[in-house]
């Protein structure tokens, strides 16, 4: 009774639109569910995560789950993860985003999620990464386990907001290091990231992983921005 109280006083709101959640709602609404802009990119539609890596790397696989704008639900969202602490909903999305994968034959896939790491500092501050989150959903619907100190960030890197494209690649040079090799060695590999803009990052940490050669690497990331 005192929970239900506390509801009528203080509701739980969805974190895409700020309106109040309904009994069996969590985190998000029914319409703001059901209205994700997704990129559909896993069902054999314009894949653009091909287009940003095409000429640099070769994954085996690249999905990406939603478009990303600012300003959007979508932003909101990716927020909410990345910085107001709610881990549960990058688990909940990565999860969604697994059973969607599930359903196109990739169960069993993939050995081994590494979230694209975060410097120990930023991560002391946060007190978690969100990119985990998000992995540890994907391998619940898909198997595979998630190894989140086989790669470590090598150095801090500034901000990549408002950097230009080429100095976003020049910041993330060579900002990786593979601490555990023998266990990423013939394995099959996903890198998992919560946003992708330029891919600079995702990149340098593929660039590291396949130097001690895994069997194949993916790349699998929630929301990918639209150029």
């Amino acid at each position: 009774m005192f929970k239900a109280f506390l509801q009528l006083l203080f509701p739980d709101v969805c974190v895409a639109c700020n309106e109040p959640l309904v009994s069996q709602e969590k985190h998000l609404c029914t319409d703001c569910l059901f209205d994700l802009p997704k990129t559909d990119s896993h069902n054999g539609l314009y894949n653009v995560l091909e287009n940003r890596f095409a000429g640099r790397i070769m994954p085996q696989y690249q999905f990406a789950y939603l478009k990303f704008k600012k300003a959007s639900k979508v932003q909101h969202i990716m927020h909410a993860i990345k910085y107001g602490g709610n881990q549960e909903l990058g688990q909940m999305l990565g999860r969604w985003f697994g059973a969607e994968l599930k359903e196109t034959g990739l169960e069993n896939t993939f050995d081994v999620y590494i979230p694209i790491p975060l410097h120990q500092k930023r991560q002391l501050e946060r007190g978690y990464n969100q990119a985990t989150c998000i992995a540890d959903g994907l391998a619940e619907s898909l198997g595979g386990i998630v190894l989140e100190n086989a790669v470590q960030r090598v150095r801090a890197t500034e901000s990549q907001v408002r950097k230009k494209r080429i100095e976003r690649f020049e910041n993330v040079e060579k900002l990786f290091d593979v601490k555990a090799p023998e266990m990423l060695e013939n394995k099959r590999i996903v890198i998992v990231d919560d946003t992708l803009t330029t891919g600079a990052t995702i990149e340098s940490c593929f660039e590291a992983i396949k130097a001690v050669n895994p069997k194949e690497i993916s790349i699998i990331v929630l929301a990918c921005a639209e150029q």
